[in-house]
């Protein structure tokens, strides 16, 4: 088994913790990993990117060739779009739709969404909106982790284990609304 994964979004959006998440669950079940990241002027609400890679078998490099990612993992719709060219024919995309706003000539919502729906593979709801509604409006990375956690080819349970190590210093309130996020997410995804 190997998947190649493109996470994209915007820096403070939690795309390294979705990396730190997938990538504990995938070395807690004896799979190799390679991540390479690239942090856009990530303080101040740049781009941010990570290439992901796991698999049963070695993997020699870190970076996806282009047209080879399985899934782009998005929390935020443009940055979904910048990445296409890495997307494998048959790949899926799993995005937010509440944009970022951090440049002044961001494109018309419409034409990015419109842009999204072209894809032939694409799960596509305001995650934002859902953690708001969670009542944890900083775990809306992990309600697009739940979305995309059927495409990973990981047990469920390893990505709430994963969760629990990691978030567990911060206390059991982070935890469980973490957890939260990542179940809802899960049946939104289906």
């Amino acid at each position: 088994m190997k998947k190649d994964i493109i996470l994209a979004g915007v820096g403070g959006q939690g795309i390294l913790s979705i990396a730190t998440v997938i990538g504990r669950a995938a070395v807690e079940n004896n799979m190799f990993l390679k991540q390479a990241e690239v942090h856009g002027m990530s303080q101040r609400g740049g781009d941010v990117q990570s290439h992901l890679r796991i698999s049963t078998d070695p993997i020699a490099s870190d970076l996806i060739p282009e047209g080879k990612a399985d899934l782009i993992i998005s929390v935020e719709p443009m940055e979904a779009l910048r990445y296409l060219p890495m997307l494998h024919k048959d790949g899926w995309i799993i995005t937010n739709t509440e944009p970022f706003k951090n440049v002044p000539n961001y494109p018309d919502e419409q034409v990015v969404f419109d842009e999204l729906k072209k894809q032939p593979h694409v799960t596509a709801f305001n995650a934002d909106q859902v953690a708001k509604d969670l009542g944890s409006a900083r775990s809306a990375n992990m309600v697009i982790l739940g979305a995309a956690a059927r495409h990973l080819g990981l047990p469920f349970e390893e990505f709430e284990k994963a969760i629990r190590a990691i978030f567990g210093a911060k206390g059991d309130a982070v935890v469980e609304s973490n957890l939260t996020a990542l179940r809802k997410g899960a049946e939104l995804g289906k």
